[in-house]
C-alpha cells in the first residue's frame, strides 16, 4: 500500500504594496518530485483554497516545475479532516507562510493531531512558521525539546525582509524551546528529530523530502 503524503501551501501573497511573495516553488516541487518517484500518493492542500500564489523570485520560466506549477492552480482548501488518513504531513516555505501558516486553526489541528500521533512531519525553509504556536494537547509546544532547523535569522537579514515579517522564525523556534541547528547561510541542511523533519533553506528542499522517506520507511 503506498504511503500518503498530505502537503499543505500557503496563500499569502504579499509582504508589502510593492513586494510580492507566496510560495517558494522548488520547496514544493522538489519534494513533490521526490516523494512521487518513491510511489507515494500526495494530496495538495492550501490554507484557503484556489490558485496558490508562487514568489516571482522562485520562477525563472513557465517550464520551471510544469507539473508542480499545475497541481497549484486550483487547490482545496485545508480542513481538519485531513488531521486522518495520512501517514505524513510536509509544509513547504515562501514567505507567505509567515502570514497565513502561524494561525490557522486547520492547520494547527492536523499538526497537533500528527504530533500527538507521533506521524511524520516535514517542513522546509519559512514552513516550519507553521510549528510555532502548535501544541500537544498537555499545552507543550510541539517543538519543545526538538532538534529543528528553518530560514535562519541571519539570512532574513541578509535579504533585507526582517523589518517586514510578523516574527523571526529562528528566535521563536527558540523562544517555543527548540533546540536550533544550522548550517552556513544558504547551505543544503536540514535535521530529522524522530518524527520531525525540518530544512533550513530552498537548498535544503530534496533533503528534508528524502529525510521523510527515512522516517516513513523505518
Amino acid at each position: 500500500m503506498a504511503k500518503k503524503v498530505l502537503m499543505v501551501v500557503t496563500n499569502h501573497a504579499t509582504i508589502t504594496d510593492d513586494h510580492k511573495t507566496g510560495l517558494w516553488l522548488e520547496e514544493f516541487a522538489a519534494p513533490h518530485s521526490v516523494f512521487k518517484e518513491q510511489g507515494y500518493d500526495i494530496t495538495v492542500r492550501s490554507i484557503s483554497g484556489g490558485e496558490v500564489p508562487l514568489d516571482p523570485n522562485s520562477v525563472e520560466s513557465e517550464d520551471d516545475w510544469k507539473e508542480a506549477q499545475d497541481l497549484l492552480k486550483d487547490t482545496k482548501k485545508l480542513s481538519k479532516d485531513e488531521a486522518e488518513g495520512y501517514d505524513a504531513v510536509f509544509l513547504p516555505g515562501g514567505h507567505g507562510t509567515m502570514f497565513d501558516f502561524p494561525d490557522s486553526n486547520d492547520l494547527k489541528y492536523v499538526l497537533q493531531t500528527f504530533a500527538e500521533d507521533r506521524r511524520v512531519i516535514g517542513s522546509v525553509c519559512h514552513g516550519p512558521a507553521g510549528l510555532v504556536n502548535v501544541m500537544y494537547r498537555n499545552g507543550v509546544s510541539i517543538v519543545d525539546g526538538k532538534t529543528v532547523t528553518a530560514f535562519t535569522d541571519d539570512e532574513e537579514k541578509e535579504m533585507q525582509l526582517d523589518s517586514y515579517m510578523p516574527f523571526m522564525l529562528e528566535t521563536t523556534l527558540k523562544q517555543r524551546g527548540a533546540i536550533f541547528e544550522r548550517g552556513d547561510n544558504w547551505a543544503d541542511f536540514a535535521v530529522r528529530d524522530g518524527y520531525l523533519v525540518t530544512g533550513q533553506n530552498p537548498q535544503s528542499s530534496k533533503s528534508a523530502a528524502q529525510k521523510v522517506i527515512e522516517a516513513l520507511e523505518e
